[in-house]
């Protein structure tokens, strides 16, 4: 059997690591989405009207699983609609409940409510 030296261990570690990373399974890239995290800031701030799993909440937030509004957005869409929220006097807005922008949270980045965008589009 061949030895393996630690150095060149190390180095097949390091590249496995790397690939790991470059291929989303390290988090997300730069300026990229990261649905577990956008999970996580799901339900910190989304499901108190959506519901944990997206199922919606009566008379607050409308069911996200299957729900025809986002799947006819693209993602760029969805992301402007969080950063500026549907007023209750919105035409559109059926419950009469206000949805505040970036879901009442300011710190909310772009690239956080990208990564929540991508883990809605998970909810079945």
């Amino acid at each position: 059997m061949r030895r393996v030296s630690a150095l060149a261990l190390m180095m097949m570690m390091a590249a496995a690591s790397s690939l790991i990373v470059g291929c989303g399974g390290g988090g997300a890239p730069e300026g990229g989405v990261d649905v577990a995290a956008g999970g996580k800031l799901f339900r910190q701030t989304c499901s108190t009207c959506h519901g944990m799993n997206g199922e919606g909440i009566d008379k607050l937030g409308k069911t996200l699983i299957g729900n025809e509004f986002v799947a006819l957005q693209g993602d760029q869409a969805l992301v402007q609609f969080l950063i500026e929220g549907r007023p209750a006097t919105h035409p559109d807005n059926t419950r009469g409940v206000d949805m505040p922008p970036r879901g009442g949270n300011p710190n909310l980045t772009e690239q956080d409510l990208a990564s929540i965008v991508a883990y809605v589009r998970t909810l079945k």
